[in-house]
Parts: structure tokens; sequence; C-alpha cells
């Protein structure tokens, strides 16, 4: 079901005729579960079916470096604590790609001013820097997955014929996640970790828009 709905947003701007394109930049705060807030920078495209009716697409960056405390605490639980080495460990490099497709629906509001509703789905994408267990100075890589979706609102305000100043506050959902294999040095067992990132969270973002 989710795969559907992706693709048919994906594959909406192929149906539907579009009277005009736009593009937006938009920088702001994004508070995902499984970090602290950070900066986000995003780009979306997409096409002006009429004026009240918006196809796009979107990619934003979001990077974060960390210390996974619910891989501390697992470590913890298995091994014993070790506060200082097994916060080495938890180290992470962190940088979410959400590649979606958006719908959005606007009105006027007042001279000069929209506001406007949207949604979008699509897949996301994680890049993972993070420390071996065995030799915790070292750096590994590892790309993780995820459906994701988004729900928001905001205000546009016309700047001049073809651009806006806009405000946006959404929803952003996703918990990619894999899995992470530990051997012990001194019983030989191995124990599983699953690591999972809670992408899921408020983002409020400004920008502009421009229509050609």
């Amino acid at each position: 079901m989710k795969k559907f709905f992706f693709l048919l947003i994906i594959a909406m701007p192929l149906l539907l005729p579009a009277q005009s394109k736009f593009s937006s930049v938009k920088l702001g705060m994004f508070s995902p579960g499984a970090t602290d807030a950070g900066f986000i920078i995003g780009y979306e495209g997409g096409w002006y079916v009429d004026d009240n009716f918006l196809l796009g697409y979107s990619i934003d960056w979001f990077n974060k470096n960390y210390v996974d405390q619910k891989f501390v605490s697992e470590i913890n639980d298995i091994y014993g604590p070790n506060s200082l080495l097994n916060e080495l460990r938890a180290k992470t490099n962190l940088h979410s790609i959400p590649l979606m497709g958006s719908i959005s629906g606007n009105w006027t509001i007042a001279p000069r001013t929209r506001a406007f509703v949207t949604g979008a789905a699509g897949l996301e994408v994680l890049l993972i820097f993070y420390r071996d267990y065995a030799n915790p100075n070292d750096d590994k890589f590892q790309g993780a997955f995820d459906f994701s979706w988004r729900l928001g609102f905001g205000i546009m305000y016309e700047l001049g014929r073809r651009s806006d100043a806009i405000a946006e506050l959404s929803y952003h959902s996703s918990k990619p996640s894999w899995q992470y294999d530990v051997r012990d040095a001194n019983t030989g067992l191995r124990h599983t970790f699953e690591r999972s990132y809670d992408m899921s969270g408020v983002m409020l973002r400004v920008g502009f828009r421009f229509y050609f």
C-alpha cells in the first residue's frame, strides 16, 4: 500500500496537464526523534496545475553529529557499563536525504497572501557514518532506507509577479533501520543490534518560490 501511494504521487505530474513550473528553496530547523534539532535545507520543484493546485517533488538535506544514546543503553545492558568507551562506539554522523513527491492546495486569505496545505510521500535515505565496535576510532559506513510521509501548512506572500516568500510548518515521519552484529571476544557469541533512527519530527522552514 505504501508503494502504491508513493508511485501515485510520483506519477501524477505525468498524468495531469500543467500550465507553469515553480522552484522553491527552503531553510529552517528540523527536530527528529533520533537526534537534537538542527539545520535543514531543501529544494522543491513542480508544476502549477491552476491558481490553487500544485504538484511537486522535493529533496532535503539534514546532517547531525551525535551520540546514539539508545545504542549506548543496549551495549550497557549486554556488556556492562563503560560510559566513555561505549559513547565513543555510539558516535554517529547522520545525513538524512528525503526524496518526495507532493500535492499542495492554496487559497487567498488577504491581499497578496495565500494559505496552503501540503502532503508528501516518498523515500527516506540515510547515510550513516558510525564507529566500529571493536575499533571505535575507525569509521564505517551504512545506508538505511524507509518510506516517509509529510503533512504541513503555511503562508505564501507575493513579492512580485513571479516570486513568493513562504513560511511552512510540517510534520515529517519515517524510521529507517538496519542490523548491527557484534562478536563478543570473550565468549565468541554474536549479538545482533537493530540500529533504528526515528526521523519523525516537526520541521519549521522559510524560503522563496519562483515561477517560470
